[in-house]
């Protein structure tokens, strides 16, 4: 049985298709079976996907698709039929939507910029998760080194008792280039800091689908 990761936040801009991306070339590339699901009416990783189609060997091989509405669910019922991990990229305001990606999922990631707009649209999403009984986890996003922001959403995430991921992922241009190339950070710049904070993310995720 297949692993289904979620990957979803109410706010736009938040990162989303960029996680969803990095993790499926991570784990793709570590020698997993991965399906790609892009749910976005804005197709980031349909165009994704089409520039990875041009750099042959080097991009890891996945599954992708992208339906839309009720054709999600069957999509992700028979691609859970086979081991490995699928993950579904979710639309930022279209409720019905991502509520059927979360009801599908093992697990939902929630991008999390330091941002106090970040955390108001977060609610949103984590209501959706409580609603439907499934669990969650917080990644950290673009996160800057230092500051006050940081740490004011640290303390408020702690205050709150809310689950994060020990791994986050720094404000990193190599981020934005891959995503660019129809690659993972992991395939375009893979001894660089990006690709070292995505592996870990990716490995925290694959031994949390084994628990």
């Amino acid at each position: 049985m297949a692993f289904i990761l979620a990957v979803a936040q109410r706010k736009g801009g938040a990162g989303k298709s960029t996680l969803a991306a990095n993790l499926a070339a991570a784990l793709a590339g570590d020698g997993g079976k991965v399906a790609l699901i892009d749910t976005d009416p804005q197709q980031t990783l349909t165009h994704w996907h089409r520039e990875r189609a041009k750099q042959g060997a080097r991009a890891a091989p996945m599954a992708f698709e992208s339906p839309s509405g009720w054709r999600l669910t069957g999509v992700v019922e028979r691609l859970r039929r086979t081991p490995g991990f699928v993950i579904l990229d979710t639309p930022p305001h279209n409720e019905a939507d991502a509520k059927l990606a979360i009801r599908a999922a093992d697990l939902v990631l929630v991008p999390l910029q330091p941002s106090r707009a970040d955390l108001w649209a977060m609610d949103g999403t984590l209501g959706l998760a409580v609603a439907e009984r499934r669990p969650y986890r917080l990644v950290l996003n673009r996160l800057p080194a230092s500051g006050k922001l940081r740490e004011a959403v640290m303390a408020e995430l702690t205050a709150r008792k809310l689950p994060v991921m020990e791994q986050s992922l720094g404000n990193r241009s190599a981020f934005g280039d891959a995503l660019g190339r129809g690659l993972g950070v992991t395939e375009a710049a893979p001894k660089g800091l990006a690709a070292a904070e995505i592996r870990a993310l990716a490995e925290a995720v694959a031994a949390l689908s084994r628990t």
